[in-house]
């Protein structure tokens, strides 16, 4: 496992087949690989413990075909966080160590950059940090209205205020087209880590009124005490929620290789 800071390292790409937008969307060909495996490939590029936990056996089969890791779990997950938590155990089994932390890697992101999951490990530098997520910088026009991209409010420590599917924070007496040339406004990028212990205590909780309002379940974790470093990239993130998502990112791959 990689190792920062005297902490050991996971990567976990939670992966399932049944999406209602787009099943079967991990075994989707992106230059003739696999979703999953695209996304694979790019997470060894920082770590090297990387474990694809899928309830699958269509998924756990690509992934071995290909020389991976998997790990089978429940069907009954409501989240990939969810996910990742049973993984852990089955991962200390297999390996004959237990990380330290997680790093949650979307399985609908074959463009993830190595980067980026090192700019998220550097945030366990402080010891205090339990939970950490990536953001980014709104340029000057941007289109933040989107609500499938959430944004986030931040302290002055760089820690999780709030996120959001609206604008936030509404700038009074100026027009909308404006706001990003007043505020600095962060998307969220859904990329996280945890420690191992703060992992297994976050999915216990039960899914609280902010969760529920927003559909994000992060918000869940900060009311109920946990804070959430971030750190701020300049890299978007590019999901794959559809097959029309999935024709833009083939076209992207013939510039991203």
């Amino acid at each position: 496992m990689k190792t920062f800071n005297g902490y050991n390292f996971a990567a976990i790409i939670p992966a399932r087949y049944a999406s209602i937008r787009f099943p079967g969307k991990p075994l989707a060909s992106i230059g003739g690989r696999p979703m999953i495996q695209r996304v694979y490939e790019q997470a060894s590029l920082s770590l090297e413990c990387v474990y694809v936990a899928t309830d699958d056996q269509r998924i756990f089969d690509a992934v071995v075909s290909f020389g991976g890791r998997a790990v089978m779990t429940s069907s009954e997950h409501q989240s990939g966080t969810d996910r990742c938590a049973e993984a852990v155990g089955k991962i200390a089994l297999l390996d004959g160590t237990k990380p330290d932390v997680v790093v949650n890697i979307q399985g609908d992101e074959p463009f993830i950059r190595p980067e980026q999951i090192d700019l998220l490990v550097s945030c366990f530098k402080d010891d205090s940090v339990e939970i950490a997520t990536l953001v980014r910088k709104a340029g000057p026009g941007e289109n933040i209205s989107n609500p499938n991209n959430p944004k986030v409010v931040l302290d002055l420590s760089g820690n999780a205020i709030y996120f959001s599917r609206s604008v936030i924070p509404f700038i009074r007496d100026a027009d909308m087209a404006e706001w990003t040339r007043l505020h600095t406004y962060y998307k969220h990028i859904g990329l996280y880590a945890y420690r191992t212990e703060t992992l297994a205590r976050i999915t216990l909780l039960s899914r609280s009124s902010l969760e529920k309002a927003e559909s994000l379940e992060q918000n869940r974790w900060l009311e109920n005490g946990y804070k959430i470093r971030t750190a701020v990239t300049k890299w978007d993130s590019i999901c794959i929620d559809t097959p029309g998502d999935l024709e833009n990112a083939k076209k992207f791959y013939e510039q991203f290789k």
